[in-house]
């Protein structure tokens, strides 16, 4: 399985005080020595984080490839699009947002804006929740842009004649959110989730529901010629289960661990989700 280590958290820290330090890109050499498959950044309409001399720094010098997580704002598009990184990820965006609160509302509008990424010689992902409307709206996506295989009238397998296909990041957030509450003290915490203060039971359950869902999804994605990627609040603990789904290929992974590298250093930090999410 591969990791894209998202590195924004380290622009953030920088952004805390408005000067030049840290540097993201030096996150991108230690990176790629540590053994991470893929830089993952997300360029915000607000410049929150990573801005466009971080992005274009970071795609000239980086040896991995290069994921960049941005919503559909012409702007954004048009900067991004001329940087040319190896894939883009279509996010949702909300300003007033702490982080990403969810999947995509999958509507034709995306339509051109995938068509303008695929011109410029990018691949492009969608970030959606993992369920069957997400799933099958992608995929008459795929097909109206010539992106997904079709299947031989003799049998079931797939024909791959595509040079690329459309990727899916599935959201983990729920996910992400169900395991903290019930499986650490973040309940007993000013930022305890309000929503999710119920009783273990209640939680286990949902937890279940939502880890069955990603399961069931990324089977029906990658079956239908999808390429399933998955991220979001994803962490040392939370992790295992998600990487023992077989038809998710790829995890993108930022705020633990950074969050983990304040304590243990980048490198350890990146080695040590590698030993987890590798697959035997």
């Amino acid at each position: 399985m591969r990791l894209g280590v998202n590195i924004d958290h380290i622009a953030y820290l920088r952004e805390t005080r408005k000067i030049n330090d840290p540097d993201p890109l030096e996150a991108i050499f230690i990176a790629k020595r540590s053994g991470a498959s893929q830089i993952t950044v997300h360029l915000r309409e607000d410049r929150r984080h990573i801005c466009e001399y971080d992005l274009s720094r970071i795609i000239e010098s980086s040896f991995l490839p290069i994921n960049v997580e941005c919503s559909t704002n012409a702007n954004i598009i048009k900067v991004v699009c001329e940087l040319k990184p190896h894939r883009i990820t279509i996010v949702p965006e909300n300003r007033n947002e702490v982080t990403t609160e969810g999947g995509l509302l999958l509507q034709d509008s995306l339509l051109p804006v995938m068509e303008r990424i695929l011109h410029s010689d990018i691949d492009v992902a969608l970030f959606i929740d993992p369920n069957e409307a997400s799933i099958e709206k992608c995929l008459k996506f795929g097909e109206k842009l010539g992106l997904i295989s079709k299947k031989s009238s003799k049998s079931s397998e797939m024909i791959n004649t595509l040079s690329r296909s459309l990727g899916v990041e599935l959201h983990t957030g729920k996910y992400a959110n169900l395991s903290l509450m019930i499986e650490s003290n973040l309940s007993r915490t000013h930022n305890s989730i309000k929503e999710l203060e119920l009783s273990r039971s209640k939680l286990a359950s949902l937890l279940s529901f939502e880890l069955n869902s990603l399961i069931y999804q990324s089977k029906q994605a990658s079956n239908e010629g999808l390429l399933v990627f998955a991220g979001h609040g994803l962490n040392y603990h939370n992790v295992k289960p998600i990487t023992n789904i077989s038809y998710i290929e790829e995890l993108n992974i930022g705020q633990s661990i950074i969050a983990r590298s304040i304590f243990t250093g980048l490198e350890n930090a990146i080695k040590d989700m590698i030993k987890i999410i590798k697959r035997d």
